[in-house]
Protein backbone atom coordinates (compact mmCIF):
# COMPACT_ATOMS: atom_id res chain seq x y z
CA UNK A 1 0.00 0.00 0.00
CA UNK A 2 2.95 2.35 -0.55
CA UNK A 3 1.27 4.02 -3.55
CA UNK A 4 -0.41 6.68 -1.41
CA UNK A 5 2.15 7.08 1.38
CA UNK A 6 3.45 10.33 -0.09
CA UNK A 7 -0.01 11.85 0.32
CA UNK A 8 -0.70 10.37 3.74
CA UNK A 9 2.59 11.69 5.15
CA UNK A 10 2.25 15.21 3.84
CA UNK A 11 0.59 18.01 5.75
CA UNK A 12 -2.14 18.99 3.27
CA UNK A 13 -5.31 17.73 5.05
CA UNK A 14 -7.42 17.22 1.93
CA UNK A 15 -4.82 15.13 0.11
CA UNK A 16 -4.01 13.17 3.26
CA UNK A 17 -7.69 12.34 3.84
CA UNK A 18 -8.17 11.23 0.25
CA UNK A 19 -4.97 9.17 0.39
CA UNK A 20 -6.23 7.31 3.46
CA UNK A 21 -9.65 6.78 1.87
CA UNK A 22 -8.14 5.32 -1.30
CA UNK A 23 -5.77 3.14 0.68
CA UNK A 24 -8.71 1.73 2.64
CA UNK A 25 -10.87 1.24 -0.46
CA UNK A 26 -8.15 -0.72 -2.23
CA UNK A 27 -7.13 -2.64 0.89
CA UNK A 28 -10.66 -3.95 1.36
CA UNK A 29 -10.44 -5.77 -1.97
CA UNK A 30 -8.03 -8.20 -0.32
CA UNK A 31 -11.01 -9.70 1.51
CA UNK A 32 -11.85 -11.50 -1.75
CA UNK A 33 -8.29 -11.79 -3.04
CA UNK A 34 -8.72 -8.93 -5.53
CA UNK A 35 -6.09 -6.44 -6.65
CA UNK A 36 -6.59 -3.21 -8.61
CA UNK A 37 -4.90 -2.33 -11.87
CA UNK A 38 -2.08 0.16 -12.34
CA UNK A 39 -4.59 2.30 -14.24
CA UNK A 40 -6.81 2.57 -11.15
CA UNK A 41 -3.84 3.60 -9.00
CA UNK A 42 -2.85 6.38 -11.38
CA UNK A 43 -6.46 7.55 -11.72
CA UNK A 44 -6.81 7.60 -7.92
CA UNK A 45 -3.70 9.78 -7.65
CA UNK A 46 -5.26 12.29 -10.03
CA UNK A 47 -8.30 12.39 -7.75
CA UNK A 48 -6.11 12.92 -4.69
CA UNK A 49 -4.32 15.75 -6.47
CA UNK A 50 -7.69 17.37 -7.12
CA UNK A 51 -7.46 17.09 -10.89
CA UNK A 52 -10.60 14.94 -11.28
CA UNK A 53 -13.72 14.26 -9.22
CA UNK A 54 -14.98 10.87 -8.02
CA UNK A 55 -17.58 10.90 -10.79
CA UNK A 56 -14.80 11.42 -13.32
CA UNK A 57 -12.82 8.58 -11.75
CA UNK A 58 -15.77 6.21 -12.16
CA UNK A 59 -16.42 7.37 -15.72
CA UNK A 60 -12.79 6.81 -16.69
CA UNK A 61 -12.76 3.33 -15.17
CA UNK A 62 -15.99 2.44 -17.00
CA UNK A 63 -14.59 3.71 -20.29
CA UNK A 64 -11.29 1.92 -19.73
CA UNK A 65 -12.93 -1.50 -19.39
CA UNK A 66 -15.28 -0.92 -22.30
CA UNK A 67 -12.32 -0.42 -24.62
CA UNK A 68 -9.83 -2.84 -23.05
CA UNK A 69 -8.61 -5.18 -25.83
CA UNK A 70 -7.89 -8.91 -25.59
CA UNK A 71 -9.73 -9.44 -22.32
CA UNK A 72 -9.29 -12.76 -20.55
CA UNK A 73 -12.62 -13.22 -18.82
CA UNK A 74 -11.56 -14.66 -15.48
CA UNK A 75 -8.57 -12.46 -14.68
CA UNK A 76 -9.82 -9.20 -16.17
CA UNK A 77 -13.30 -9.48 -14.67
CA UNK A 78 -11.79 -9.77 -11.20
CA UNK A 79 -9.51 -6.78 -11.79
CA UNK A 80 -12.43 -4.79 -13.16
CA UNK A 81 -14.39 -5.57 -9.99
CA UNK A 82 -11.46 -4.48 -7.83
CA UNK A 83 -11.10 -1.20 -9.74
CA UNK A 84 -14.77 -0.29 -9.83
CA UNK A 85 -15.55 -1.26 -6.24
CA UNK A 86 -12.44 0.56 -4.97
CA UNK A 87 -13.59 3.75 -6.69
CA UNK A 88 -17.09 3.39 -5.28
CA UNK A 89 -15.86 2.71 -1.73
CA UNK A 90 -13.62 5.77 -1.92
CA UNK A 91 -16.56 7.90 -3.01
CA UNK A 92 -18.84 6.61 -0.23
CA UNK A 93 -16.19 7.09 2.46
CA UNK A 94 -15.61 10.66 1.27
CA UNK A 95 -19.27 11.58 1.71
CA UNK A 96 -20.40 13.28 4.92
CA UNK A 97 -23.86 11.71 4.91
CA UNK A 98 -25.13 8.51 6.52
CA UNK A 99 -28.37 6.81 7.55
CA UNK A 100 -28.39 3.91 10.01
CA UNK A 101 -31.08 1.64 8.58
CA UNK A 102 -31.56 -1.65 6.71
CA UNK A 103 -32.38 0.36 3.59
CA UNK A 104 -29.06 2.19 3.81
CA UNK A 105 -27.22 -1.12 4.21
CA UNK A 106 -28.91 -2.46 1.07
CA UNK A 107 -28.14 0.77 -0.78
CA UNK A 108 -24.46 0.50 0.16
CA UNK A 109 -24.26 -2.93 -1.45
CA UNK A 110 -26.10 -1.71 -4.55
CA UNK A 111 -23.77 1.26 -4.96
CA UNK A 112 -20.70 -0.94 -4.58
CA UNK A 113 -21.69 -3.73 -6.96
CA UNK A 114 -24.18 -2.27 -9.43
CA UNK A 115 -23.34 -3.59 -12.89
CA UNK A 116 -20.99 -6.21 -11.42
CA UNK A 117 -23.48 -8.47 -9.65
CA UNK A 118 -27.01 -9.04 -10.97
CA UNK A 119 -28.20 -9.17 -7.35
CA UNK A 120 -26.60 -5.86 -6.29
CA UNK A 121 -28.63 -4.41 -3.41
CA UNK A 122 -31.00 -7.38 -3.34
CA UNK A 123 -31.56 -9.82 -0.48
CA UNK A 124 -30.57 -13.35 -1.44
CA UNK A 125 -33.39 -15.85 -1.91
CA UNK A 126 -31.30 -19.01 -1.57
CA UNK A 127 -29.22 -20.64 1.16
CA UNK A 128 -25.43 -20.55 1.04
CA UNK A 129 -22.34 -22.20 2.50
CA UNK A 130 -18.70 -21.15 2.15
CA UNK A 131 -15.62 -23.23 2.85
CA UNK A 132 -13.38 -21.15 5.13
CA UNK A 133 -9.61 -21.41 5.40
CA UNK A 134 -9.75 -20.32 9.02
CA UNK A 135 -12.23 -23.14 9.77
CA UNK A 136 -10.14 -25.75 7.97
CA UNK A 137 -12.69 -25.94 5.15
CA UNK A 138 -15.86 -25.82 7.26
CA UNK A 139 -18.59 -23.19 6.87
CA UNK A 140 -20.39 -20.71 9.09
CA UNK A 141 -24.14 -21.32 9.36
CA UNK A 142 -25.64 -18.25 7.71
CA UNK A 143 -29.21 -17.03 8.08
CA UNK A 144 -31.81 -18.98 6.13
CA UNK A 145 -33.21 -17.31 3.01
CA UNK A 146 -36.74 -17.35 4.40
CA UNK A 147 -36.03 -15.10 7.40
CA UNK A 148 -33.22 -12.79 6.27
CA UNK A 149 -35.22 -9.54 6.13
CA UNK A 150 -36.86 -10.11 9.50
CA UNK A 151 -33.48 -10.88 11.10
CA UNK A 152 -31.88 -7.81 9.52
CA UNK A 153 -34.65 -5.50 10.71
CA UNK A 154 -34.54 -7.00 14.21
CA UNK A 155 -30.77 -6.44 14.57
CA UNK A 156 -31.04 -2.83 13.41
CA UNK A 157 -33.95 -2.15 15.74
CA UNK A 158 -32.08 -3.59 18.73
CA UNK A 159 -29.02 -1.49 17.94
CA UNK A 160 -31.10 1.66 17.64
CA UNK A 161 -32.56 1.00 21.10
CA UNK A 162 -29.21 0.27 22.71
CA UNK A 163 -27.94 2.86 25.17
CA UNK A 164 -24.17 3.35 25.27
CA UNK A 165 -24.36 5.76 28.21
CA UNK A 166 -22.17 4.79 31.16
CA UNK A 167 -20.25 2.08 29.32
CA UNK A 168 -16.48 1.86 29.43
CA UNK A 169 -14.51 1.97 26.18
CA UNK A 170 -13.97 -1.78 26.44
CA UNK A 171 -17.69 -2.44 26.93
CA UNK A 172 -18.46 -0.29 23.90
CA UNK A 173 -15.94 -2.27 21.85
CA UNK A 174 -17.50 -5.55 22.95
CA UNK A 175 -20.99 -4.40 22.04
CA UNK A 176 -19.95 -3.11 18.61
CA UNK A 177 -18.15 -6.40 17.98
CA UNK A 178 -21.32 -8.38 18.72
CA UNK A 179 -23.52 -6.13 16.58
CA UNK A 180 -21.10 -6.29 13.65
CA UNK A 181 -20.79 -10.07 13.95
CA UNK A 182 -24.58 -10.50 14.02
CA UNK A 183 -25.02 -8.23 11.00
CA UNK A 184 -22.38 -10.08 8.97
CA UNK A 185 -23.69 -13.53 9.93
CA UNK A 186 -27.02 -12.79 8.25
CA UNK A 187 -25.05 -12.61 4.99
CA UNK A 188 -27.97 -11.06 3.20
CA UNK A 189 -26.21 -10.84 -0.16
CA UNK A 190 -24.89 -13.57 -2.45
CA UNK A 191 -21.44 -11.92 -2.54
CA UNK A 192 -19.79 -8.77 -1.23
CA UNK A 193 -21.05 -9.02 2.37
CA UNK A 194 -17.73 -8.29 4.09
CA UNK A 195 -16.87 -5.24 2.00
CA UNK A 196 -20.38 -3.88 2.47
CA UNK A 197 -20.25 -4.49 6.21
CA UNK A 198 -16.84 -2.83 6.51
CA UNK A 199 -17.91 0.32 4.63
CA UNK A 200 -21.16 0.53 6.57
CA UNK A 201 -19.35 0.00 9.88
CA UNK A 202 -16.81 2.77 9.16
CA UNK A 203 -19.63 5.20 8.43
CA UNK A 204 -21.57 4.11 11.52
CA UNK A 205 -18.57 4.41 13.83
CA UNK A 206 -18.07 7.98 12.67
CA UNK A 207 -21.62 8.82 13.79
CA UNK A 208 -20.71 7.44 17.22
CA UNK A 209 -17.86 9.94 17.44
CA UNK A 210 -14.94 7.63 16.71
CA UNK A 211 -12.03 8.71 14.54
CA UNK A 212 -11.66 5.50 12.61
CA UNK A 213 -8.11 4.42 11.83
CA UNK A 214 -8.78 3.26 8.29
CA UNK A 215 -5.26 1.83 8.00
CA UNK A 216 -6.50 -1.28 9.81
CA UNK A 217 -9.03 -2.00 7.07
CA UNK A 218 -6.39 -1.34 4.43
CA UNK A 219 -3.76 -3.61 5.98
CA UNK A 220 -5.82 -6.24 7.80
CA UNK A 221 -9.05 -6.59 5.84
CA UNK A 222 -8.72 -10.36 5.62
CA UNK A 223 -8.12 -10.60 9.39
CA UNK A 224 -11.33 -8.60 9.80
CA UNK A 225 -13.23 -11.17 7.76
CA UNK A 226 -11.65 -14.13 9.56
CA UNK A 227 -12.53 -12.54 12.89
CA UNK A 228 -16.16 -12.31 11.75
CA UNK A 229 -16.05 -15.98 10.79
CA UNK A 230 -14.71 -17.02 14.22
CA UNK A 231 -17.38 -14.90 15.92
CA UNK A 232 -20.05 -17.01 14.23
CA UNK A 233 -18.69 -20.56 14.28
CA UNK A 234 -18.77 -23.23 16.94
CA UNK A 235 -18.01 -26.92 17.02
CA UNK A 236 -18.47 -28.15 20.57
CA UNK A 237 -17.31 -31.65 19.68
CA UNK A 238 -13.88 -30.22 18.85
CA UNK A 239 -13.93 -27.62 21.67
CA UNK A 240 -14.33 -24.70 19.25
CA UNK A 241 -16.54 -21.88 20.52
CA UNK A 242 -17.92 -18.78 18.83
CA UNK A 243 -15.91 -15.82 20.10
CA UNK A 244 -15.69 -12.11 19.35
CA UNK A 245 -12.28 -11.78 21.00
CA UNK A 246 -10.48 -11.55 17.65
CA UNK A 247 -12.89 -8.94 16.36
CA UNK A 248 -12.50 -7.02 19.61
CA UNK A 249 -8.72 -6.98 19.14
CA UNK A 250 -9.21 -5.56 15.66
CA UNK A 251 -11.61 -2.89 16.96
CA UNK A 252 -9.28 -2.02 19.85
CA UNK A 253 -6.55 -1.27 17.33
CA UNK A 254 -9.01 0.47 15.02
CA UNK A 255 -10.65 2.75 17.57
CA UNK A 256 -8.33 2.94 20.57
CA UNK A 257 -4.94 2.82 18.87
CA UNK A 258 -3.86 -0.33 20.65
CA UNK A 259 -1.19 -2.65 19.21
CA UNK A 260 -2.72 -6.12 19.31
CA UNK A 261 -0.94 -8.57 17.02
CA UNK A 262 -3.26 -9.39 14.12
CA UNK A 263 -2.05 -12.64 12.58
CA UNK A 264 -4.49 -14.68 10.51
CA UNK A 265 -2.96 -18.00 11.49
CA UNK A 266 -3.87 -17.36 15.14
CA UNK A 267 -7.54 -17.50 14.14
CA UNK A 268 -7.39 -20.96 12.60
CA UNK A 269 -9.39 -23.50 14.58
CA UNK A 270 -6.45 -25.92 14.45
CA UNK A 271 -3.72 -23.40 15.28
CA UNK A 272 -1.20 -24.24 17.98
CA UNK A 273 1.75 -22.31 19.27
CA UNK A 274 4.98 -23.23 17.54
CA UNK A 275 6.54 -24.24 20.84
CA UNK A 276 3.88 -26.93 21.16
CA UNK A 277 4.86 -28.60 17.89
CA UNK A 278 8.53 -29.47 18.23
CA UNK A 279 8.36 -32.07 15.48
CA UNK A 280 7.54 -29.39 12.91
CA UNK A 281 10.58 -27.25 13.63
CA UNK A 282 13.11 -26.65 10.90
CA UNK A 283 16.65 -27.11 12.17
CA UNK A 284 18.77 -24.52 10.42
CA UNK A 285 21.93 -26.59 10.36
CA UNK A 286 20.16 -29.58 8.86
CA UNK A 287 18.62 -27.39 6.17
CA UNK A 288 21.96 -25.88 5.23
CA UNK A 289 23.55 -29.31 4.98
CA UNK A 290 20.89 -31.24 3.11
CA UNK A 291 18.76 -28.49 1.51
CA UNK A 292 15.75 -30.42 2.86
CA UNK A 293 13.45 -29.67 5.78
CA UNK A 294 12.16 -32.22 8.27
CA UNK A 295 8.96 -32.53 6.21
CA UNK A 296 10.87 -34.12 3.35
CA UNK A 297 10.53 -31.11 1.08
CA UNK A 298 13.08 -28.85 -0.54
CA UNK A 299 14.05 -25.51 0.89
CA UNK A 300 12.05 -23.76 -1.83
CA UNK A 301 9.02 -25.87 -1.00
CA UNK A 302 9.42 -24.97 2.64
CA UNK A 303 9.56 -21.26 1.76
CA UNK A 304 6.33 -21.61 -0.20
CA UNK A 305 4.59 -23.39 2.70
CA UNK A 306 5.82 -20.74 5.12
CA UNK A 307 4.55 -17.95 2.86
CA UNK A 308 1.15 -19.58 2.30
CA UNK A 309 0.71 -20.08 6.03
CA UNK A 310 0.14 -16.31 6.38
CA UNK A 311 -1.09 -15.69 2.82
CA UNK A 312 -3.46 -18.54 1.92
CA UNK A 313 -5.11 -16.51 -0.85
CA UNK A 314 -1.82 -15.67 -2.56
CA UNK A 315 -1.63 -16.08 -6.32
CA UNK A 316 1.17 -17.95 -8.06
CA UNK A 317 2.54 -14.60 -9.21
CA UNK A 318 2.75 -13.37 -5.60
CA UNK A 319 4.44 -16.59 -4.53
CA UNK A 320 6.93 -16.21 -7.38
CA UNK A 321 7.82 -12.68 -6.24
CA UNK A 322 8.32 -13.91 -2.68
CA UNK A 323 10.66 -16.80 -3.51
CA UNK A 324 12.24 -14.94 -6.46
CA UNK A 325 11.43 -17.66 -8.98
CA UNK A 326 9.33 -17.87 -12.13
CA UNK A 327 5.61 -18.62 -12.07
CA UNK A 328 6.35 -21.84 -13.94
CA UNK A 329 8.64 -22.91 -11.09
CA UNK A 330 5.97 -22.00 -8.55
CA UNK A 331 3.44 -24.11 -10.42
CA UNK A 332 5.83 -27.06 -10.22
CA UNK A 333 6.46 -26.48 -6.50
CA UNK A 334 2.77 -26.25 -5.56
CA UNK A 335 2.06 -29.34 -7.66
CA UNK A 336 4.80 -31.26 -5.85
CA UNK A 337 3.49 -30.15 -2.47
CA UNK A 338 0.01 -31.31 -3.38
CA UNK A 339 1.39 -34.68 -4.49
CA UNK A 340 3.17 -34.98 -1.14
CA UNK A 341 -0.14 -34.31 0.64
CA UNK A 342 1.30 -31.19 2.25
CA UNK A 343 -0.84 -28.67 0.37
CA UNK A 344 -4.36 -28.56 -1.01
CA UNK A 345 -6.26 -26.09 -3.15
CA UNK A 346 -9.77 -25.45 -1.80
CA UNK A 347 -12.64 -23.92 -3.81
CA UNK A 348 -10.81 -23.85 -7.14
CA UNK A 349 -8.68 -21.27 -8.93
CA UNK A 350 -10.86 -18.18 -8.86
CA UNK A 351 -12.26 -17.95 -5.33
CA UNK A 352 -10.17 -20.56 -3.53
CA UNK A 353 -7.32 -20.60 -1.04
CA UNK A 354 -4.33 -22.76 -0.17
CA UNK A 355 -4.82 -25.16 2.72
CA UNK A 356 -1.68 -26.46 4.41
CA UNK A 357 -2.15 -30.08 5.51
CA UNK A 358 0.52 -30.21 8.22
Amino acid sequence: MIDFEEYIRQCEPDKKEKGIIWQTAIGLQQVDGLKPSAYLIETAKQNIEGDITFDEVKNRIDAYYKTLPNRQTDIDDRTEEADKVSARIAEILSEKTFSFSPASYLTTHRRLFDGLYKFAGKIRDYNITKAEWVLNGETVLYAGADNIRATLEYDFEQEKKFNYKGLSQQQIIEHIAHFTAYLWQIHIFGEGNTRTTAVFLIKYLRTLGFEVNNDLFAEHSWYFRNALVRANYKNLKNNVYATTKYLERFLENLLLGEKNELKNRYLRVDWKNKTDIQSAKIVENDVSKSNNCTLNCTLEEHFVLDFLKDNPKATQKEIAVYIKKSERTVKTITSNLQNKKLLERVNGKRDGFWKILI
